[in-house]
């Protein structure tokens, strides 16, 4: 994905050929935007007030880069005293790697840690880039916050659709005073000058993840199961309609099936049948790190002794060949703001790779996006196991 002009992302440190990953020669989505380009230029001075903002000899922190664009410019820069990324993505993490590898970056100039992971002791120029999730952002402002200093310089970038009053309140609140740029190509700078963050991370909402709740006996499936969620899951406190509509139509009598919770979320699909089905084995698996700490602390809190795997990653790529009875999916149809089909298309590819001849892939999804249509053309058949006016639950069986 280095070879063409689109995908050649100009920085004032130099030129880098950037790629998503898992790479996908069809893929025309590019691994930066005018946020990352706005950013970067009022790093190097070119745009905004002042001069650059030094780096070197100095703790360089990025938040929530999305494909690794930021990072390895800023690695490319030099000086720094040392230069983390963290990340919710295992994806994110690998294509950073990718990217560093093609940039000519030695992996060693940068520390790559999830958002589990305890931040650097100090940091000295916090670069954020905004999240989807407010409550990831609120989380990690506050886990940063006790490691940044009077003359931290805090940058964050967005497109304006990404950023709102809520956003710049949660800096105001944890780090300190905050203003924002005026938009340049849809894109937002934010700036932040941290003012007793230290004492302002003890405040409203420290510590208020991960959540977790009891649902009710309405739920099916899963009444009266106890679910956490940590920052960032989708859905944290309540159960989405689709998965709603799931439990009320999940696989009975799987006995010693090896089944795995295939985008797993907080888990609670995977533990509502392990709960019903006691002999079987269970692989939580999600490309958040957020998701597949959730998914554990679900699945031991009310499965204490029960046999799980929690894998971080690309979906099943880690999951041997046939080594699957059931495949549970309720597939993602964004990726950050862009709406398409390639997560699930390569879902139900990993998960007919994985499933044993006679294994099956149940899936929910919304009617109109037609998933019947990707699971008859990869697996010769698809059967409707239940539908309403907005969500179909469908099974497709590994033939041979």
């Amino acid at each position: 994905m280095t070879g063409t002009t689109e995908n050649r992302f100009t920085t004032p440190w130099g030129e880098f050929g950037l790629g998503r990953y898992p790479e996908d020669p069809r893929d025309r989505l590019r691994a930066w935007d005018a946020a990352d380009e706005y950013l970067l230029r009022h790093l190097a001075g070119e745009v905004g007030d002042g001069g650059p903002v030094p780096q070197d000899g100095r703790q360089v922190t990025v938040l929530g880069d999305r494909w690794g664009a930021l990072t390895c410019a800023l690695a490319a820069r030099g000086g720094a005293a040392g230069l983390t990324q963290i990340t919710d993505s295992y994806l994110t993490h690998q294509a950073t790697r990718a990217n560093l590898a093609r940039a000519g970056v030695p992996a060693a100039a940068v520390r790559l840690l999830t958002t589990q992971d305890a931040p650097p002791e100090r940091i000295d120029l916090l670069v954020v880039r905004v999240p989807k999730s407010l409550a990831l952002l609120e989380d990690q402002l506050h886990r940063l916050a006790p490691h940044v200093h009077a003359d931290t310089v805090v940058v964050g970038t967005g497109m304006v659709k990404e950023i709102h009053t809520s956003t710049l309140k949660l800096f105001e609140q944890i780090l300190g005073p905050t203003r924002t740029s005026l938009a340049v190509r849809k894109a937002r700078l934010i700036f932040c000058t941290p003012e007793g963050a230290a004492d302002r991370a003890a405040g409203p909402g420290a510590g208020s993840w991960p959540l977790t709740y009891t649902l009710d006996g309405d739920e099916g499936a899963a009444a009266g199961l106890t679910v956490t969620s940590h920052a960032g899951v989708f859905c944290a406190d309540r159960l989405d309609v689709g998965t709603r509509f799931f439990l009320g139509h999940l696989p009975h009598e799987a006995g010693r099936a090896r089944i795995a919770d295939l985008g797993c979320g907080n888990g609670v699909v995977g533990t509502a049948v392990a709960r019903a089905n006691p002999a079987a084995e269970l692989v939580f698996t999600d490309e958040s790190y957020q998701a597949v700490a959730s998914a554990e602390a679900t699945f031991r809190a009310n499965l204490p002794f029960g046999a799980a795997e929690f894998l971080v990653g690309d979906g099943l790529a880690g999951v041997p060949e046939g080594s699957l009875d059931l495949v549970l999916n309720n597939p993602p149809f964004h990726s950050h703001q862009a709406m398409t089909d390639t997560t699930a298309w390569r879902m139900f590819t990993q998960s007919r790779r994985a499933l044993r001849p006679g294994g099956e892939l149940w899936v929910v999804g919304n009617r109109h996006l037609g998933y019947h249509l990707k699971l008859r053309r990869l697996f010769g058949n698809c059967e409707l196991v239940a539908g309403d006016p907005k969500f179909v639950v469908l099974r497709a069986v590994k033939r041979r």
